[in-house]
């Protein structure tokens, strides 16, 4: 957080030659002065009205007594540059991010303090007979020392926001990690890792492998959605969502949005000691996304494409079967074979039926007919076999869906 320098305040320390008594009587008027700043502060700034033996009064009474002695010590010699105090309040600063504070209260402090400790000093200057030259020198130095101690201040609060950003950040990285590693997940360990991440258990979890982004620009920005925990340094990109089936969740058309047109693969809603499985199947899905086997943009719900994802988790396996399921329909022509294997598939599907097949493959039935004569050569009495129709079902399926991504 940066804190813009004050109007008409020069660059460099002006080093104007005060009478050395000034010092000395501003010294000694400090504690009085610290008072009066004090009272002053937390009248007009609400967070310092506090009780009397509250820490924020304590806070309060020694950074007014180092600011004003900061401010004296110039006076005394304008080439100290005040390093330890400058300290105190990047300390200050600090102390209030890692409470969870904003730096407003303490901003508006050192105004109302230093417009109060300047019209003190003030009327001591003039007191002393202090010409108007001198006076208005005076006056631009009370204000470089309020941007001073402002500036260390903001650099405490914007480093220790930070720090505690990037702590966070590492934390939910590695709850991330536990949750979608291979093998069982200790509930007590992702309670533990949970809590020091500020991310609240929920009861379900769902994972969303990501594709590229169409814009390499964003490619590493982080995907909007509440309480998310997101890894887009990982291949595929991924995020794992909490209560997915809720009100928030990844259902509605605000999620849709926040993917800004990459497409997605969304596995199935698990505990969330069970988060890698929806990772594999979301995963998988993906890749066939890439592949033209299920739609290649959009965003893609695992639950609705099961029997895809189960037929194509062990593809050579899936291969072997399509070789001695199909093994009839080798010894016809490629064209011939994709209109029985079309023919066959609807027929098995349709319970038999043949006007049925005909309305789903726009075919007059007596086409149906005599493509099914031709598949009774083919495959004999194995045709009205149970088990076979399951195995000739799953082969011509899977044949169907490869035959999108040509």
């Amino acid at each position: 957080m940066a804190v813009p320098t004050p109007h008409d305040v020069p660059d460099q320390p002006t080093a104007p030659q005060f009478p050395p008594e000034l010092a000395k009587v501003l010294r000694a008027d400090l504690p009085a002065v610290a008072d009066e700043v004090e009272e002053e502060v937390r009248r007009q700034v609400p967070e310092y009205a506090r009780p009397a033996d509250g820490t924020y009064r304590q806070n309060l009474r020694s950074g007014v007594v180092q600011a004003l002695t900061l401010f004296v010590d110039h006076i005394a010699d304008p080439r100290d540059d005040g390093g330890a105090i400058a300290a105190t309040y990047y300390e200050l600063g600090r102390g209030e991010a890692l409470e969870g504070r904003s730096l407003d209260a303490l901003q508006s402090a050192l105004r109302v303090g230093g417009m109060c400790a300047w019209r003190r000093m003030g009327r001591t200057a003039e007191e002393l007979g202090l010409d108007s030259t001198l006076v208005a020198v005076l006056g631009e130095l009370a204000f470089r020392t309020v941007h001073e101690v402002a500036q260390a201040a903001a650099s405490g609060y914007a480093e220790a926001r930070l720090r505690s950003s990037d702590e966070l950040e590492r934390r939910r990285k590695r709850l991330l990690d536990l949750l979608l590693e291979d093998g069982p997940v200790a509930s007590a360990a992702v309670q533990d890792l949970a809590h020091g991440a500020r991310w609240p258990v929920p009861r379900t979890v769902a994972v969303v492998a990501l594709a590229a982004a169409p814009d390499r620009r964003e490619e590493d920005r982080p995907l909007s959605a509440a309480g998310a925990l997101v890894d887009m340094g990982s291949r595929p990109p991924r995020m794992l969502v909490p209560d997915p089936d809720g009100s928030g969740g990844i259902g509605g058309r605000a999620f849709t949005l926040a993917l800004r047109g990459r497409p997605a693969a969304i596995g199935p809603t698990v505990a969330v000691t069970e988060a890698a499985r929806s990772l594999r199947l979301a995963t998988r899905a993906l890749g066939l996304m890439g592949r033209g086997v299920l739609p290649r943009q959009g965003v893609v719900r695992c639950d609705e494409h099961l029997s895809t994802l189960l037929l194509y988790g062990d593809e050579p396996l899936l291969e072997r079967l399509q070789d001695r399921a199909l093994a009839p329909l080798d010894t016809v022509s490629a064209g011939q074979r994709d209109r029985l294997a079309e023919t066959l598939l609807a027929w098995l599907l349709s319970g038999s039926n043949v006007p049925d097949v005909a309305a789903r493959l726009h075919i007059h039935p007596q086409t149906v007919r005599y493509r099914l004569r031709q598949l009774e050569k083919l495959f004999g009495d194995a045709l009205h076999e149970p088990a076979t129709r399951l195995d000739l079902i799953l082969a011509l399926r899977a044949e169907s869906l490869r035959s999108r991504q040509n």
